[in-house]
C-alpha cells in the first residue's frame, strides 16, 4: 500500500533541498585523511573529525552522508560517535543519510531497518543506502512502517564503480538491469516523490545504463563529484529532468581542504553547484 504524506521522505527532502539547497557532505573518516587534518586514527580523531564536519555543514547543505564503513571499523565505540554525530545533525537541521548499503531478506532486513530508523537504535538516520540485488521486493515489502515514519532508502542502481557495470548493464528481458531496476523504484513511489531513491553516478552515461529521465517521481543520490571526476558545474547537464530530485553528494573534493578551509570548500561547492543547475 502506497500513501501520500505530509511526513514523507519525500515530502521533507523537497522542503529540504527548497531550504537548504541539494548539496550533500559526506563524512568519510578514513585514516588517510584524519592524518591529513592532523588527528589520530583512533576514537578521538573519529569524533573530532565528524563532529567539524556537521559543524561546517549546518546552514550550508541540506544533508550529510556519513560513510559507515569508517565508523565501523572502530567497532562499537565507532557506532557511539556516529550515533552522536547524526544526533547533533539532526538537532542541527540537517537530514542524514546511512551509507551503509545493506540488503538481505525477510527478519533480517527488519532488522537492518530497525537498526537504521528505530527508535532505540539511536543511529538518526532519514534514508539508508541499499543494496537491491537479493531483490528490491526483499525491502520493500518490509518498508511500510518506515514509509509511514518519513524514511527513505537509496537502492544501488547505476553505480560509479567500473566493477559494477557487468552486473548493472547485464540484459533483463531485453533491459539493462539497471533500467529495470530504475522503472521498478518509479512504480514502488506512485504518484508521489519518494521514499525509494536511486543511487546514480555522476561519472556515468545514464543513457547507456537505460535510465529513463521522463520518471520525475525518484530522488536520486549522485556520488562521483569532485574527487571522481564529475563537476558540480555539469549538474544539469548529467541529470537533465532529474536535477531537481538529486541531491549531489561531495567528500574527499571538500574534505581535504581540512579543518580550517572545509567551510569555505562547502562554500564553493555550493557556488559550482547553483551555476550547474542554471544552465
Amino acid at each position: 500500500m502506497r500513501r501520500n504524506l505530509a511526513n514523507s521522505f519525500g515530502e521533507k527532502l523537497l522542503a529540504a533541498f527548497e531550504s537548504s539547497g541539494q548539496l550533500c557532505v559526506g563524512i568519510d573518516p578514513h585514516a588517510a585523511l584524519l592524518a591529513e587534518w592532523g588527528l589520530g586514527d583512533d576514537v578521538q580523531g573519529l569524533r573530532e573529525f565528524s563532529k567539524h564536519v556537521v559543524d561546517a555543514a549546518t546552514g550550508r547543505v541540506s544533508i550529510i552522508k556519513p560513510q559507515v564503513s569508517f565508523f565501523e571499523r572502530f567497532g562499537a565505540k565507532g557506532y557511539e560517535v556516529l550515533a552522536e554525530i547524526t544526533n547533533m545533525a539532526h538537532q542541527n537541521g540537517l537530514l542524514v543519510i546511512a551509507d551503509a548499503k545493506r540488503g538481505d531478506i525477510g527478519t533480517t532486513m527488519v532488522a537492518y531497518l530497525d537498526a537504521w530508523f528505530g527508535e532505540h537504535s539511536g543511529l538518526y538516520s532519514d534514508a539508508l543506502t541499499v543494496s537491491p540485488y537479493l531483490g528490491l521486493g526483499a525491502t520493500s515489502e518490509v518498508f511500510e512502517k518506515w514509509h509511514a515514519e518519513g524514511k527513505g532508502i537509496y537502492s544501488l542502481v547505476a553505480t560509479s564503480n567500473p566493477q559494477g557495470e557487468s552486473v548493472q548493464l547485464a540484459s533483463l528481458g531485453g533491459s539493462t538491469l539497471a533500467g529495470d531496476q530504475w522503472r521498478q523504484l518509479s512504480g514502488l513511489n506512485g504518484d508521489t516523490v519518494g521514499p525509494f531513491g536511486a543511487v546514480l553516478g555522476a561519472t556515468l552515461d545514464l543513457d547507456r545504463f537505460e535510465i529513463d529521465r521522463s520518471i520525475s517521481n525518484v530522488p536520486v543520490l549522485a556520488p562521483g563529484f569532485g574527487a571522481q571526476g564529475a563537476q558540480l558545474s555539469h549538474a544539469k547537464f548529467i541529470y537533465g529532468s532529474l536535477a531537481p530530485l538529486v541531491a549531489y553528494s561531495v567528500s574527499r573534493s571538500v574534505l581535504s581542504a581540512g579543518p580550517n578551509g572545509l567551510a569555505m570548500a562547502i562554500d564553493r561547492a555550493n557556488s559550482e553547484l547553483k551555476t550547474g543547475l542554471s544552465q
